[in-house]
């Protein structure tokens, strides 16, 4: 990732995180992502009250593992947003303000066309995203510690990176950019909450 776009978003990262502990925190939830760990990506999130209907939620997950036969989804991923509740925090329905970068090395697997195209298997991409994107979510209280939550998000993630031959030392095939819109974020969490 480029350094000076890396400085930039984790200031945004920090600056919301001293934001959110500075207002309204005496609600705290810790979380995880069951669909993200489907992909085999270890993660973790954590949200913090900053008013009686709002929310800031900080997340990242990262997956450094190799399958056979040259198939990887390596990447590292963090992400911000911002959620308004229609009644109180962590409690039923909410709409989100997201912000999201990361970098990747992704080869020999079958992606949606709308990622990289109908070739994604064929080819190992290694670059860096960052976009930004309007989320919905419900979240669900299963006792007084424990909610789930489902969300969905989309919006737009600027993409560069370089394409190779499918092998770790793969002849370099060129460099690209590209504009991507569509999901962003899908999610099925489990959260712990701490008052």
């Amino acid at each position: 990732m480029n350094p000076i776009l890396q400085k930039k978003f984790i200031l945004v990262l920090v600056s919301l995180l001293c934001f959110a502990t500075n207002g309204y925190s005496q609600k705290i939830g810790l979380k995880t992502n069951a669909l993200y760990w489907a992909t085999t990506t270890p993660n973790i999130g954590a949200e913090m009250a900053i008013g009686r209907k709002w929310t800031v939620d900080l997340s990242g997950g990262y997956n450094p593992w190799e399958f056979g036969n040259n198939k990887k989804i390596k990447h590292w991923v963090a992400q911000s947003e911002l959620r308004y509740w229609l009644c109180d925090v962590f409690e039923g329905h909410f709409f989100g303000v997201h912000a999201q970068g990361g970098e990747f090395n992704i080869g020999g697997v079958n992606l949606p066309n709308f990622v990289f195209g109908s070739d994604s298997e064929n080819y190992r991409r290694q670059g860096y995203f960052v976009g930004a994107g309007i989320s919905y979510g419900y979240q669900w209280i299963l006792s007084p510690r424990w909610s789930m939550e489902a969300n969905i998000g989309f919006g737009y993630n600027y993409m560069e990176y370089d394409k190779f031959e499918p092998c770790d030392c793969g002849d370099h095939l060129g460099s690209k950019s590209s504009n991507y819109f569509g999901p962003t974020k899908v999610g099925l969490s489990f959260i712990y909450l701490i008052k």
